[in-house]
């Protein structure tokens, strides 16, 4: 009974954080999920669906990150099956990339299917002298075929590919087919997704398991087509979504895959905050801390682990919102979580005329509240405010009596200096 581990998107290098002990994490993670679900499962083979890197370009330490993981799979007699994803496929301008130097130096096996003039797909039996091949009839019984990344044009490819699968010799009763790209439906925002009927030839050419990569999310279709979603989560967004590894096993009854996640991740932990429009900069300070303290308190946050979180603020404030010093709360709540990464998404929109006033309201009451309004959003003059109003009303009234230019100037400026003066009995020049 073949048992393979299907592993898709593992992107070792990346770096959106700029944090070693980030882009550390998806090595550490691929490597121990090699070791629990292919080395311990002792399974017969690995495929890997693309994307194996964040970048075409790769630093040094990338690329050893990758050959000790395919090193341990070949001291242990796996080989590993692999395509290109739209990371790591041909840089522009030249003719060869990192998984075909892996594939030279027999750490793995890259399939990619060649290109008659005309365009059409032509799959040669994989050679292991000349490292090159688009299929491989495995002696457990399993035929495995690769593919390229297509883009935009893989729903045309799929035809092709299926007509040239249908002309290929008898092998093994089970068919593998390994493609980098996903299907509608799956995740919003994605343009260019296959809808089903564009990839069911490949099931009517004899192909019993697609193994897809590319969508970070795990899904399967149709008891056929098997996606992982990513090894490692490489947003906090992505930390919702179900996604790992698949452990296949096939029998007399079929194919049974599992998918598996307990291996190395990072945690990561998402808060929200709302604020009302009430709180003072102070107050919505103490209310994020307390965010963290909760969580920390209830158990959904160790600080000890590490963690990557994310505070999300939102609603409205009563202040200009540039006044919080965003950067030194941040700080101070990454050191409070013991987060590796602490992300603050401070997403507020400052609020205005936000005093309830009746429907009886004056004239008057409902110009001194708009003046009380704005200046209480400003924290120089929230504590002269109705004071300030009272001051703004009478500068309006004594600009439509037509005061000279110089008195409304002095007003003005005793108003901001010490207290309102009477406009009748205030001194002018």
């Amino acid at each position: 009974m073949p048992r393979f581990l299907h592993v898709s998107d593992v992107h070792l290098g990346f770096d959106r954080y700029d944090n070693k002990e980030r882009t550390l994490d998806f090595f550490r993670a691929f490597q121990d999920a090699l070791e629990k679900y292919a080395v311990e499962a002792e399974v017969d083979f690995v495929v890997l669906a693309g994307d194996l890197f964040e970048h075409r370009n790769i630093q040094p330490a990338t690329l050893n990150q990758a050959q000790v993981c395919l090193q341990m799979l070949q001291e242990e007699g796996i080989p590993v099956l692999a395509i290109e994803g739209n990371h790591d496929n041909l840089p522009y301008g030249t003719k060869t990339n990192w998984l075909r130097y892996l594939s030279d130096w027999g750490l793995l096996i890259l399939l990619e299917p060649e290109s008659t003039d005309a365009g059409a797909l032509v799959y040669e039996p994989w050679c292991s002298q000349k490292r090159r091949g688009g299929y491989i009839d495995l002696d457990c019984g399993v035929r495995v075929l690769g593919s390229n990344w297509y883009g935009a044009s893989a729903p045309q490819t799929i035809q092709s590919m299926a007509t040239a699968i249908q002309v290929l010799p008898a092998g093994p009763k089970h068919a593998i087919a390994l493609f980098h790209h996903g299907l509608e439906g799956q995740v919003s925002r994605y343009a260019g997704a296959l809808r089903y009927h564009e990839v069911l030839p490949l099931q009517q050419a004899g192909i019993d398991y697609l193994a897809l990569g590319h969508i970070h999310k795990s899904y399967t279709m149709e008891n056929w087509i098997f996606n992982p979603g990513s090894v490692e989560a490489n947003s906090v967004e992505e930390s919702l979504y179900q996604r790992g590894v698949y452990l296949v096993e096939i029998n007399e009854t079929g194919i049974h895959p599992e998918l598996k996640s307990d291996y190395y991740q990072r945690p990561v932990l998402r808060l929200s905050l709302s604020a009302r429009g009430q709180e003072s900069i102070e107050e919505l300070e103490q209310s994020a801390i307390i965010q963290v303290q909760k969580a920390i308190q209830s158990r959904r946050l160790n600080p000890t682990e590490a963690p990557i979180v994310e505070l999300r603020i939102t609603g409205q404030v009563g202040f200009d919102r540039l006044e919080l010093n965003v950067r030194q709360l941040q700080q101070q709540l990454q050191q409070l979580s013991g987060a590796l990464i602490f992300l603050l998404k401070y997403e507020v929109d400052s609020l205005e005329y936000a005093s309830p006033l009746s429907p009886e309201a004056t004239h008057q009451e409902i110009e001194q509240e708009i003046f009380t309004d704005l200046l209480v959003a400003n924290s120089k003059y929230k504590k002269r405010a109705p004071e300030l109003a009272q001051g703004l009303i009478n500068l309006k009234e004594m600009q439509l009596e037509g005061r000279p230019e110089t008195e409304l100037y002095t007003f003005a400026q005793s108003l901001l200096e010490f207290q309102a003066p009477d406009p009748i009995t205030a001194p002018f020049d």
